[in-house]
């Protein structure tokens, strides 16, 4: 079975975004916990956990088919300690803050050297600050995203994201989710049957497929390889329908959560019902 659904609002509180994933008809849903481009929030109370939980069990989305996007101010290889720290300790809060909503799954991208770091050097403050993290938390799986490689950006390879695995030392704790813009912007060709099997034998050999928990499901505005993170609805991007399908009716992605997070909300509800046709075999695509 297929678990598709879309990154929801929580305007006017967390406990607020079941529902909203309940109207789109989604079986899945990404969140925010908090406001993602600030470094201060208010802690949950006890009152907004259980209303969460309630909604969500009203929505019929299972806890590990929710993905927690954590803050985009986070990075854990900024050479400015000070800011490192407040990355370290912002991604700390996002994971207690899934174990407190009973979630498990805290999404992020890994970061940047800011041109200061060399790749190997940022690779390894990434490993640290994860392993950091999980020893300050419970529950929570930290979930590295794959990215475009815009800038210093790493996690654009995959081996990249093996190395800050296996340099974290948590290995039942550290998983993976790929992002179909920033994979084909990274170069790994999805628009393409053999493009996207030569994506996925690299994810197995580099990183075991055991690994991959999520993905975020959206076309892109720009090339294959043009190192751009730019997502564009299904459809109308350089991947198309006919690329996002190989992703939809692989089998071997069944039980993973699949969130959207394409650009025009008001077109959710359409996207989950063309991605799921697509998936049982009932559209093709073109």
């Amino acid at each position: 079975m297929k678990y598709i659904g879309a990154h929801v609002s929580i305007q006017g509180g967390v406990e607020t975004a079941p529902a909203r994933a309940a109207d789109l008809d989604a079986n899945a849903m990404g969140i925010f916990t908090k406001n993602q481009r600030q470094w201060a929030a208010r802690p949950l109370t006890d009152e907004q956990c259980r209303n969460f939980t309630s909604e969500l069990s009203a929505s019929g989305i299972r806890p590990e088919h929710v993905v927690i996007h954590a803050s985009y101010l986070i990075n854990l290889a900024t050479p400015a300690a000070d800011a490192r720290r407040r990355s370290v300790e912002a991604l700390v809060d996002e994971c207690l803050r899934a174990e407190q909503l009973g979630l498990t799954l805290v999404n992020f991208h890994p970061g940047s050297g800011l041109g200061k770091l060399t790749e190997a050097e940022t690779l390894t403050a990434i490993a640290l600050g994860v392993k950091e993290v999980l020893e300050r938390t419970t529950t929570a799986v930290v979930v590295l995203e794959s990215t475009a490689g815009q800038g210093d950006h790493v996690g654009w390879r995959f081996a990249h994201l093996r190395d800050i695995i296996d340099q974290s030392n948590a290995d039942s704790r550290v998983r993976v989710c790929v992002d179909t813009c920033h994979a084909f912007a990274a170069g790994y060709d999805l628009a393409s049957a053999n493009g996207y099997e030569a994506m996925m034998t690299e994810l197995e050999d580099t990183i075991g497929r055991d690994r991959l928990v999520a993905i975020h499901l959206n076309d892109s505005r720009f090339d294959l390889g043009s190192r751009k993170d730019r997502h564009a609805p299904i459809g109308d991007g350089m991947i198309g329908t006919s690329g996002i399908a190989h992703v939809v009716t692989d089998p071997r992605l069944d039980e993973i959560p699949f969130v959207l997070e394409t650009t025009e909300p008001e077109r959710w509800a359409d996207e989950i019902v063309l991605l799921r046709s697509i998936a049982s075999g009932e559209s093709t695509a073109g």
